[in-house]
Parts: C-alpha cells; structure tokens; sequence
C-alpha cells in the first residue's frame, strides 16, 4: 500500500506496462501481492512483469513454478547471490518489494563486493556495512536499480541498519547519501512478534527518487508499533 498508493495517479489508465522487482523473492509473494493489490485498489488494468532473484534452490523452484501456475514469465525469476551474482545487471524497475535476510554475514562473497565497492560507478561505493549484516546491501542494490524517470522501492529491515554504526562508518556513511540524495520518503516502526519465534522489532523504509514537492527535503516517521491485534503467540 505505501509503495503503490502514492504513485496511483502514474498507475491510471489503460495499456500500462510497469515491473515489480524482488531481489530476495523467496516464494514470490511480495511480486504476486504487489500485483494483486493495485488490481484490487488501484486498476485492474495495470499489467506487471513480475522479477525476482532468489538464493535458495528450493524457494526459487517453488516461485518459479507458482509463475508458471499463474501465467507469469518464468524465466523472470533468477537463481544466485544478488550481492555477487547480479542476474539483472544493467536493468531498471518502476517498483521493488523485498524482506533481505537479517544479521546475514556476506564475508563469503566479501571479495567480489570490496571490489565493486572500489568502482565509483559500483552499487556499494557509497560504503558498506559491517559484514555480519547485509541489509544495507541488499537496498543499496535495489537503489542502482531505479529508474531515472521515478521508482518506489519498500524494504523491511530489522532495527540494524537504522542504528549501528558510529559516524564516518559504512552504515553511517550509507544513511547520510541516502538522506542526503533525498531518497528517505518514510519510516515506520512496526509492532513486533511479527515473525517466528522472535520478537525482534521491525522498520518499513520507503524511498524514492522522485519524491512530490510537497514531500522534498522531508522523512516522514510513522510509529506504528501499537497498531495490532494481540497474538496468542508470535
């Protein structure tokens, strides 16, 4: 809702085209409730090529399958690292979706991102995080990845890449060019015990290159950790 809702007006009409991408797509269900909420909300008109990479064998499989079940491309979802193994290299998305993993380590592929990260044209030039924590990663990806003419991206990130790191370090340095580049549209604390067996806290980031006048130069907090329904367990 707060990736597509603010861009309903670019999303009106008939014969629109626009991507949803996922770099970490899991079974595909960001990309097939991305859709199915603008059909239900916006227009059902919209057409979307659905795009996802996913690590794991077994989910990619069963995404890929669900695709093909459900009349969508295949060959839309890739396998492999999107840290170093990047399956949509040089392609840009309207709109991208994803829940990285949390306190992953990417010092197995730490060579191939040190080195990008030494490219001035490179996804992590800006800086990288602590390599116990991929998070910042895997939205730095996402933001080489938008479109110049405007793209919304919507990321769940646990509270890491919001807090750690001193000033001058990789994830300070990441937050200040993203602030900076007036990319920050939103921030919302979630309730926790949202996920299985934890209760770690929660934080939906919204960003977007194109950003409406009203909104420039602006981050909107939203604190929405009282809004839930008690559980009767996590």
């Amino acid at each position: 809702s707060m990736v597509f809702s603010q861009d309903s007006d670019n999303l009106q009409g008939e014969g629109k085209v626009r991507s949803i991408f996922d770099p970490c797509c899991g079974t595909g269900g960001m990309l097939t409730i991305g859709q199915e909420w603008v059909h239900d909300n916006i227009n059902d008109k919209v057409e979307f090529r659905l795009l996802g990479q996913e690590l794991n064998p077994q989910t990619y499989s069963i995404c890929k399958s669900d695709m093909m079940i459900t009349g969508e491309d295949p060959e839309n979802i890739r396998q492999g690292s999107s840290l170093s193994e990047d399956r949509f290299q040089g392609d840009k998305f309207d709109y991208m979706l994803t829940n990285p993993p949390y306190g992953v380590s990417w010092s197995s592929e730490s060579n191939f991102i040190i080195e990008e990260r030494g490219n001035p044209d490179g996804r992590f030039s800006v800086g990288t995080p602590r390599s116990s924590d991929g998070q910042l990663l895997f939205l730095q990806h996402m933001i080489s990845k938008m479109e110049s003419k405007g793209s919304r991206i919507g990321i769940v990130l646990n509270g890491s890449p919001m807090f750690t790191g001193d000033a001058g370090s990789g994830e300070s340095e990441i937050r200040k060019w993203i602030i900076e580049s007036d990319m920050l549209d939103c921030i919302v604390s979630l309730p926790d015990q949202l996920f299985f067996n934890t209760g770690i806290s929660t934080y939906l980031w919204i960003l977007t290159n194109k950003k409406s006048e009203e909104r420039q130069g602006k981050v909107q907090l939203i604190d929405g950790s009282s809004f839930f329904k008690q559980m009767k367990k996590s």
